[in-house]
């Protein structure tokens, strides 16, 4: 094969080989697309359309010929959010949006849940309805949220619109968050465009450091765990004891944290060297003491979508306690749905849903927040709530999470074979025990790693970040692990 070859299949989309955060192709490309980015500071409207063609190009590498739908959705929601904005008319304002979340929502649903529904619809009516396969793009559900909210909050006269649609498109299509999150507000991100770019030395500091520390959560902690111990176990959880059932979910309940929230960090790093700012997206959420106070700190650029667009459009807790009830249940239904087109989803949702509801009838946050033992007890029950419905959203389906779960209910007091377990997989448990202390340690202890971090030379954040690419690639498994929310 000649270089030119080479050169051509590797700009070309793999469907087997996604371009990911957590893989040398993506270092060198970032790199290099970096170096031209500082040289045009200066120049706005061509550093902005420098940027749509690398996040282009970045999504065309993750989902091929569908970079198109997200041109498509761009323009689209720019232009009907213009006549929505232009119009005073509250009629034809309230059919722009409809209109929108039709498009929005209609292409969502065909590319997610056409399956999901065809499959239900055959398995009903005894039917053979079937639409093929269709191939999910990478990230729809994330973009698909953001330009819903640029349009919502533009009816809502909560935002002007971006001054022309290359700048709405810059917002839409930013690689950093492009197909993982965190779900962005228009109204936090665009007038960044239009601000002055800067990156002071804490800032860049700040930025390695969260580089870094999510590259290691995804490709040290999460990859390790998921391909030496937990996949195994969750593809055929009948082969195993009992204990090694439990120390799966304990794994996953670890591995979904690592994996997701390091990309967030790495995707917050890499904005951040941009001269953009984006939201926290975790806030070490197994800390929590309550259901409740757990969607305060997981996924927190979804959860505030889905109370901002989805609970209060519902009425939130204006319409009487018992609506107020069934709406945090249907958001929550719904918000399962959106992760994934199975039953399964739905459930971890319903169950979600159904605990936020009974600790805000019984006001449960409050109450055990009075005593140190109550909170103690509390968070271990808390966390064990959320690993226990990590098994139906982890399993393959029902009957997958089932297995998992009657393994573990047949589990013995038994030490000695539990630590025989330990020993046996003695690498997978030193890199879970590093993983729940590292996310265990109080915030204050992590404030101290980031003051360190920042008084160290430039030089030997560099030699850091050098040490930590060899740690990974000393680590790593044959091929580059996707991450999880690739999937929804």
């Amino acid at each position: 094969m000649s270089e030119l070859e080479s050169i051509w299949n590797w700009l070309s989309y793999d469907p087997q080989k996604p371009l990911l955060f957590n893989s040398e192709a993506f270092l060198y490309l970032f790199l290099g697309f970096y170096l031209l980015y500082i040289l045009m500071t200066n120049v706005r409207r061509t550093r902005i359309l420098y940027v749509i063609a690398f996040s282009l190009f970045f999504y065309y590498k993750c989902s091929g010929i569908y970079f198109l739908l997200l041109i498509f959705s761009s323009f689209v929601d720019y232009y009907i959010s213009d006549l929505i904005y232009k119009s005073n008319d509250a009629s034809k304002r309230k059919w722009l949006l409809i209109t929108s979340c039709i498009i929005n929502l209609g292409l969502l649903a065909y590319f997610k849940y056409t399956g999901f529904l065809t499959e239900n619809f055959n398995a009903l009516f005894s039917g053979d309805l079937s639409f093929g396969n269709i191939f999910l793009p990478i990230g729809i559900s994330f973009y698909t949220f953001q330009t819903m909210s640029y349009t919502i909050d533009i009816y809502r006269r909560e935002l002007e619109p971006a001054r022309n649609v290359w700048d709405f498109m810059f917002f839409v299509s930013f690689f950093p968050q492009l197909v993982a999150g965190p779900i962005v507000r228009a109204k936090d991100f665009i007038p960044q465009i239009y601000e002055k770019l800067a990156l002071s030395k804490k800032e860049l500091s700040y930025a390695l450091f969260l580089i870094i520390g999510g590259l290691l959560k995804k490709a040290v902690i999460s990859d390790y765990i998921s391909v030496n111990f937990v996949d195994r176990v969750f593809n055929f959880p009948d082969n195993y004891s009992a204990f090694e059932n439990l120390l799966a979910v304990y794994g996953y309940t670890l591995q979904i944290y690592c994996d997701f929230s390091g990309y967030s960090d790495i995707a917050i790093g890499l904005a951040l060297l941009m001269g953009f700012e984006l939201p926290a997206n975790f806030r070490t959420p197994y800390q929590s003491t309550s259901v409740t106070e757990f969607w305060r700190r997981w996924h927190i650029s979804l959860s505030g979508w889905l109370r901002d667009y989805l609970y209060i459009s519902m009425g939130g807790n204006r319409k009487g306690k018992l609506r107020t009830y069934f709406n945090l249940f249907m958001t929550m239904l719904l918000g399962g749905l959106w992760h994934g087109a199975s039953w399964k989803f739905v459930l971890w949702g319903a169950m979600h849903g159904t605990v936020l509801a009974v600790e805000k009838a019984f006001n449960i946050p409050k109450i055990t927040s009075k005593h140190f033992t109550l909170k103690f007890i509390a968070g271990i029950v808390t966390f064990h709530f959320v690993a226990f419905c990590w098994i139906f959203f982890r399993a393959s389906d029902f009957d997958n999470a089932l297995n998992v779960v009657s393994n573990i209910g047949m589990m013995e007091w038994n030490p000695q074979i539990w630590w025989t377990v330990l020993t046996g997989y003695q690498n997978v448990a030193i890199v879970l025990l590093i993983g729940f202390l590292w996310h265990f340690v109080p915030q204050q202890w992590q404030d101290k790693q980031l003051a360190i971090f920042h008084k160290i030379p430039v030089v030997g954040k560099m030699i850091l970040f050098a040490a930590v690419i060899w740690v990974i690639s000393a680590t790593a498994s044959s091929e580059v692990q996707p991450f999880i929310y690739f999937q929804f």
